[in-house]
């Protein structure tokens, strides 16, 4: 099983900025400390959800910052950048970091992101599998052209290769996709890309979508061994304390602010109506859902997930306090307690 941090650099209610990267920044290091397998950051525009707004530019800091933790990205907007641009900047990470960059991709949402980086309503409508093709082409060819209907450029060469490990040729950089319908499951398992599935989620629909995902994938010819030990990732929530009843109390302090002044932050580009959550409730049901409470506690809710789902890769946000020494303690008790308990 291998455990990582979600990071999102939430920034809380009475919080700067520099204060939600600078936790971030530290949350990867003490992990690696801690013994954790990775890091997954998160990419938001214009919303004090989360104030990283390149998951790719903040992985590369961690990356110089630790020698052992994987880092990925969870994820990288694909209608926001271009993926040759993204292409070559996850080239550059998984060759100078000697293979622990996990590039982690998604559509995002209708947001007015799409207004502002000029990609329109259309690259987030339709616009995701070409953006997907033309980037894991990029990661695996020597050269690359396209004629699609948003990308069309003459053949050009791939300047650095990423196939090209640092003591001569190895595989290219991880890549897996943000899955949170039928229709992105199946466009995941086409391809064989493994499937990063949000913390909203419980065990039945993770298991149901990692169903559909080894059906879609042996039906598109993927053998049953690429299948079998496809690394999906599930997200979700991390915070300990010796009582159950105080890690409770913990988010539900702190986390239907950030919530309400984060999500109701988002700005959709064509006025189309969205509902919020109710913030105090979304935090009480991803109590219920994740490892929240004892290490005893959080240990076995691990495992039944990966028995439930078949999922053994967990990005855990522990940040949850918004609190810098909180979240620290968290994620030493996540390494020193629950991991020696996952065997």
């Amino acid at each position: 099983m291998r455990v990582g941090a979600f990071v999102l650099a939430a920034q809380f209610p009475g919080q700067g900025a520099g204060e939600a990267l600078h936790r971030a920044v530290r949350t990867a290091e003490v992990a690696e400390e801690a013994g954790l397998d990775s890091v997954w950051v998160a990419e938001h525009h214009f919303v004090p959800y989360g104030v990283c707004p390149s998951a790719v530019t903040l992985a590369a800091l961690m990356l110089g910052r630790t020698r052992r933790l994987r880092v990925g990205t969870a994820v990288s907007v694909l209608p926001s950048t271009h993926p040759v641009a993204l292409g070559e900047q996850t080239a550059l990470l998984h060759l100078t970091s000697g293979g622990r960059f996990t590039l982690g991709v998604g559509r995002g949402g209708p947001w007015v992101d799409l207004e502002v980086f000029g990609g329109g309503l259309d690259s987030y409508e339709n616009g995701f599998p070409e953006a997907l093709d033309l980037l894991r082409n990029w990661l695996t060819r020597a050269r690359v052209g396209a004629a699609g209907e948003r990308y069309g450029f003459r053949e050009v060469a791939v300047v650095p290769r990423p196939s090209e490990a640092l003591d001569g040729d190895g595989p290219g950089p991880e890549v897996i996709v943000a899955c949170t319908s039928p229709s992105s499951v199946r466009s995941a398992a086409e391809r064989g890309l493994p499937m990063l599935l949000g913390m909203h989620c419980g065990d039945e629909d993770k298991a149901a979508m990692v169903g559909l995902w080894r059906r879609t994938a042996r039906a598109a010819g993927h053998s049953p061994q690429d299948v079998a030990r496809a690394g999906h990732v599930s997200a979700g929530v991390c915070q300990l304390a010796d009582r159950t009843a105080d890690a409770r109390e913990t988010l539900l302090k702190a986390m239907p602010g950030w919530f309400r002044q984060g999500l109701d932050a988002h700005v959709t580009v064509d006025g189309r109506k969205r509902t919020m959550r109710d913030p105090r409730a979304y935090t009480e049901l991803l109590c219920d859902l994740h490892p929240v409470g004892t290490p005893a506690l959080a240990a076995d809710r691990l495992a039944a997930t990966a028995e439930r789902t078949g999922i053994t890769r967990f990005a855990l946000l522990t940040e949850g306090s918004g609190d810098l020494a909180a979240t620290e303690e968290n994620v030493r008790r996540l390494g020193a307690e629950v991991l020696p308990r996952l065997g």
